[in-house]
């Protein structure tokens, strides 16, 4: 090759790197104007990020893993009373989503009756309860492996969900100490003092 050659590329490389430099101090510039608070929502940028994250999280060979657990009606069961106690606060009883807590997540949780999440191998859902998924506000599980193929039955489920499973579950999600004083309250009990 020849020096004419090799001085051209040395000068697409600088061109390329000084791009690079020039828009990472454009973001740099509006992340100190802006900040990064949650309550704004994100960017294209960050929401193609998030994505890519829960892609990276999951192991190559754990998107193969197939689901160990017999699929019962005792073992679904089991799935929805633990989502329903672990995982409501952020996805909803119905996988929605659509919770206070939720809905203040960037990015948001997924609808879990959706595509994007029931087009995942049971081993990619199994792999993002267990280990997280960084950048997100997935955070990991350590349930005994039995319980996390359980969930990932349940989320299989969601998009088929009856109304009496929705009653059921309501009846197993948690409950803050201001709910349990306020139904005590609505229910004739003592009222406690708030600070």
């Amino acid at each position: 090759m020849s020096a004419h050659f090799w001085a051209a590329v040395g000068k697409l490389l600088t061109t390329l790197l000084m791009i690079v430099i020039i828009g990472l101090a454009v973001v740099l510039a509006a992340l100190l104007r802006t900040g990064v608070s949650a309550r704004s929502a994100p960017t294209a940028t960050e929401r193609l990020l998030a994505r890519n994250m829960r892609h990276f999280a999951v192991p190559a060979a754990a998107r193969r893993t197939r689901n160990p657990v017999p699929l019962t009606s005792a073992s679904l069961s089991e799935g929805r009373e633990h989502f329903a106690d672990h995982c409501a606060d952020c996805h909803g009883n119905d996988g929605s989503g659509q919770t206070e807590m939720g809905q203040n997540l960037y990015p948001n949780p997924p609808d879990m009756r959706k595509g994007a999440t029931q087009r995942l191998s049971d081993g990619e859902l199994f792999s993002i309860i267990r280990n997280g998924v960084r950048l997100t506000g997935m955070p990991a599980w350590q349930h005994e492996d039995d319980d996390t193929w359980k969930l990932v039955q349940f989320i299989r489920h969601l998009p088929n969900l009856t109304p009496q499973e929705l009653e059921k579950m309501k009846r197993s999600n948690r409950v803050s100490p201001h709910d349990m004083e306020e139904k005590e309250f609505l229910e004739g009990g003592a009222r406690h003092e708030t600070h």
